[in-house]
């Protein structure tokens, strides 16, 4: 293995250590940060290789089981095998520009697959070995797939369906090839050809709302470099272990347990658990030294419900991304472990935008600035000109490495989403002179009441401060006098009873808080339905409310209850 560095790699190291440089200096690195953009670079040839070869004895990925039981692969481990398994997928008709689904939990040959696909030229399908089988159909058609790898398990759910693509087991299945084979491949891999930074890399099929959803093209440059922003955010160092929760086949898990750690040239550590168990998850941390831990706030809500404070953690660094992170809960975090986990917001279609970076002062509910290579703006929906409050827009006009090729199968969708010079994130936000980003909402999420306009967000991080409530979303529900009112579904804290006299003490909280025309006159217990990568799907709520309709007969859904049901409420 050469330890010659190439010049697309010197590039991007000196970008990278920079941000490094001003890591705890969020506004300097903005304004000095350059993106690398080299003619000649393949980020696991060029940096993951360099990497294998200047420390070969780090551990790049440390898997832990839910026995217990742990294995750890160096970089030199990783390097080697990418280039056995990218010699014998070449071997089974993987060519360059050839679009693979990777099916596969958090288990080793996801990273080796995924290296191997780099070095190749391949694009690959991340998918959830959890879809369904309709959703199965529609990747391997809309996405054009040529090649499936998934585990013995998931066999039985492909081979029912139709299509010419190479059938690849992580085991050994009768009438799919076996991957352990390439085990016996050649250790010495050579580029059939080389690979241009704007070839396709990663295609995601995006969680979002829509009956189809969109296919989110990225690219060799797009993804790997593109993610230097989100390693700054991160606040990850070289030799750090890092802990993200995420589950493979989604965005988040490429953003913080792939490229953004080994950019830093750090340690990905994942902790497997088929159902959250926050003690033992816990455990872990302490027990593994982490040093940065990334998690959905769905998962912070769960460590807080735990008593973070019985465990000594050594972490340095915490962050929070998917959904804005409510206030209580990094107060409760700040009390336990004495840091203050970080906000960031960013997008499939992009790396992190916005964000806290490490050591910088937090604004209470801000979701902090924009990160090192992207300007944001916001825009008016309805003038599309500038706005203090407005929707989040990513300015093209430098062209950020981090934005996405386009939607692969939707150019119509593309330029709407790109028209005169910005991305729209879809997302509305407010910022303040400087440029500290609140969020508010999604577009579809923010709704008005009484005439009134409503972050669904900010009555959330009310509501989720109330000792009884675990979770919470806002929707609005329809009523004849006022054409709708705010309504929440809230989950409650185990022990906790979902009856009327807890539903008081919920509304009486919020009433105390609220301003009147953002009043909760509505409440209902249950579960919250989410999507695949853990956001709550508002919109469902939202639907229900909207067929049900205006009730005027005084029915009320099972453990549903109205203000007016309440009487004692004060004022």
């Amino acid at each position: 293995m050469s330890k010659e560095m190439s010049e697309g790699a010197r590039e991007f190291r000196a970008a990278r250590d920079l941000l490094l440089q001003h890591r705890e200096d969020q506004e300097t690195a903005h304004r000095e940060f350059v993106w690398p953009r080299p003619e000649q670079f393949n980020w696991a040839l060029d940096h993951f290789d360099h990497v294998a070869a200047t420390r070969p004895d780090r551990t790049a990925l440390w898997l832990v089981e839910e026995d217990g039981s742990e294995t750890r692969h160096t970089y030199r481990r990783l390097s080697e095998r990418s280039d056995q398994v990218a010699n014998w997928l070449l071997a089974q008709g993987v060519h360059h520009g050839d679009r693979i689904m990777v099916a596969l939990g958090d288990q080793v040959e996801l990273w080796e697959i995924t290296l191997a696909a780099i070095k190749l030229g391949a694009v690959v399908c991340p998918t959830s070995p959890a879809l369904s089988e309709g959703d199965l159909v529609d990747r391997l058609d809309r996405g054009d797939i040529s090649h499936v790898v998934c585990s013995p398990t998931e066999t039985e759910r492909f081979d029912p369906l139709k299509g010419h693509w190479t059938r690849i087991c992580v085991g050994y299945m009768d009438g799919w090839l076996s991957y352990p084979d390439s085990e016996h491949a050649g250790l010495e891999f050579r580029q059939p050809g080389p690979t241009a930074p704007d070839d396709p890399l990663l295609m995601y099929f995006t969680s979002g709302t829509t009956a189809t959803p969109k296919m989110v093209t990225h690219t060799q440059r797009s993804y790997p470099i593109g993610h230097l922003s989100t390693m700054y955010w991160l606040g990850v160092r070289p030799g750090d272990i890092h802990l993200n929760v995420s589950a493979p086949g989604w965005a988040k898990h490429a953003f913080s347990s792939f490229f953004a750690p080994w950019n830093a040239e750090a340690t990905v550590l994942v902790v497997k658990q088929a159902e959250f168990d926050p003690a033992r998850f816990l455990d872990a941390v302490v027990r593994c030294g982490v040093d940065t831990l990334c998690a959905p706030p769905t998962v912070w809500r769960m460590l807080v419900q735990a008593g973070p404070g019985s465990w000594d953690v050594g972490l340095s660094e915490a962050v929070a991304t998917g959904e804005p992170l409510n206030p209580e809960v990094i107060r409760r975090i700040q009390e336990a472990w004495g840091i203050t986990v970080r906000d960031g917001f960013g997008q499939t279609e992009t790396t992190m935008l916005v964000g806290n970076g490490p050591g910088q002062p937090v604004v209470t509910g801000s979701m902090g600035r924009a990160l090192p290579g992207y300007d944001i703006v916001l825009v008016d929906p309805a003038t599309e000109e500038p706005a203090d409050s407005g929707e989040i827009c990513v300015d093209l006009t430098d062209d950020p490495v981090g934005a996405m090729r386009g939607y692969s199968d939707d150019p119509e969708r593309t330029r709407r989403t790109t028209r005169t010079g910005l991305y729209r994130t879809g997302d509305i936000a407010s910022m303040d002179s400087r440029g500290h980003i609140t969020y508010i909402g999604r577009i579809d999420d923010v709704f008005k009441a009484s005439d009134y306009r409503i972050s669904p967000f900010e009555l959330e991080s009310v509501l989720v401060e109330h000792e009884y409530v675990a979770e919470a979303a806002v929707v609005p529900s329809p009523d004849p006098l006022r054409l709708s009112v705010v309504k929440a579904y809230v989950v409650t804290v185990d022990g906790v009873a979902p009856d009327a006299e807890s539903a008081r003490a919920i509304l009486q909280y919020a009433r105390e808080r609220l301003s009147p025309h953002k009043r909760v006159r509505r409440l209902e217990f249950g579960d919250l339905p989410k999507s695949a990568s853990g956001k709550i799907r508002r919109v469902r709520l939202r639907r229900a409310e909207a067929q049900r309709g205006t009730v005027t007969d005084g029915t009320r859904n099972p453990r549903e209850f109205w203000e007016e049901d309440l009487p004692g409420l004060k004022e």
